[in-house]
């Protein structure tokens, strides 16, 4: 938009000088106009790289970063990475889907669930996060008071309408569903649905994504039985955690999901289940922190802050109650 505005003020300014000097200049100034108005006609769609729009120069699955972003930089989630590469795979690659792709991530802070909605992001937007395309709500910022509930409902409505009108493949993530109000995340209920259209919208071509802590526990308790059992922890699928997780929000009355109609009337693809991350994974995540701030990784220094954080159960200390989520500024404190 700034480069056409430019190009539209120097034509501008070419014809007012035109009517201004001699004849000879003047020839030169319509001949200069003329041919900017050509390379305007001619390209079109240079504008489009110069400025965020709704279009592929924008917005381009690249399954093989998201595969590659995975595997790398998330640890201790082979359930997750698995189920969460998998669907947004299928559901991107299919030109004509039936409704739009949902995604609940549960687990308890630290395990990697908003980090795993920013490499989605990621791999959809060539600006990530950044994108204009990309709606980050969190319960407590943006829904805070109660009494305001049938005004956030409204709003909520009106702001997922229009940027889907603006643009079909919008995503929309909701952190703290946990801390969300009951009955707010229905009054979206009907985009998510199978519809082919909603006063003359589509919304099938979207993407919702739910975090929330809740299900957390019962994720733990799966992963501790399998401890107990002396069963490897990668021997844990999706259809161990899946169930409980849902059961477990559905009838959580501190969860923006209690009795949500758009869990019993099943609208949610996929509940990605998180697991409490090992003080082995809070090594890696420590060890790429520091990869990413440039340096050479000091892995005794890293082993030495994981070993200084808390666990539980207590006697066997096997889950990092934090996970990764302190750990950039606990490093700070070991370097």
């Amino acid at each position: 938009m700034k480069l056409y505005v430019i190009l539209v003020t120097w034509q501008l300014l070419y014809a007012g000088l035109a009517s201004a000097v001699e004849p000879i200049s003047t020839s030169i100034a319509v001949g200069m106009a003329a041919a900017l108005t050509g390379f305007l006609a001619s390209y079109p769609n240079l504008f489009y790289h110069f400025h965020e729009c709704c279009r592929p120069e924008w917005i381009s699955f690249n399954d093989t970063h998201l595969d590659l972003a995975l595997n790398k930089k998330l640890f201790g989630q082979h359930v997750a990475s698995r189920v969460v590469l998998k669907t947004v795979t299928g559901y991107m690659n299919n030109p004509n889907p039936k409704k739009p792709l949902v995604l609940s991530l549960h687990g308890w802070t630290g395990t990697g669930k908003n980090f795993v909605s920013q490499l989605i992001a990621e791999s959809i937007y060539h600006e990530g996060m950044q994108s204009g395309f990309v709606h980050l709500f969190t319960a407590t910022a943006h829904f805070p008071h109660q009494k305001h509930l049938e005004m956030y409902k409204e709003q909520l409505q009106m702001w997922v309408k229009g940027n889907v009108t603006k643009c079909p493949r919008s995503m929309f993530i909701f952190d703290e569903m946990d801390k969300m109000q009951a009955g707010l995340i229905d009054s979206i209920k009907p985009y998510l649905d199978y519809y082919e259209n909603l006063d003359g919208v589509s919304y099938r071509k979207a993407i919702f994504i739910f975090l929330s802590n809740a299900g957390g526990e019962k994720i733990a308790e799966v992963a501790l039985d399998f401890w107990n059992q002396g069963r490897d922890r990668e021997e844990i699928q999706l259809k161990d955690l899946e169930m409980a997780v849902t059961l477990s929000v559905f009838n959580n009355k501190q969860s923006g999901f209690w009795h949500a109609s758009l869990i019993d009337k099943n609208l949610v693809d996929v509940y990605v289940p998180f697991l409490p991350l090992e003080l082995k994974h809070v090594v890696q995540c420590g060890v790429a922190e520091m990869e990413s701030r440039g340096k050479q990784a000091d892995r005794d220094v890293v082993e030495r802050m994981a070993q200084d954080m808390n666990y539980f159960p207590k006697d066997a200390r096997l889950f990092a109650t934090q996970g990764c989520k302190v750990i950039s500024s606990r490093l700070d404190y070991y370097t």
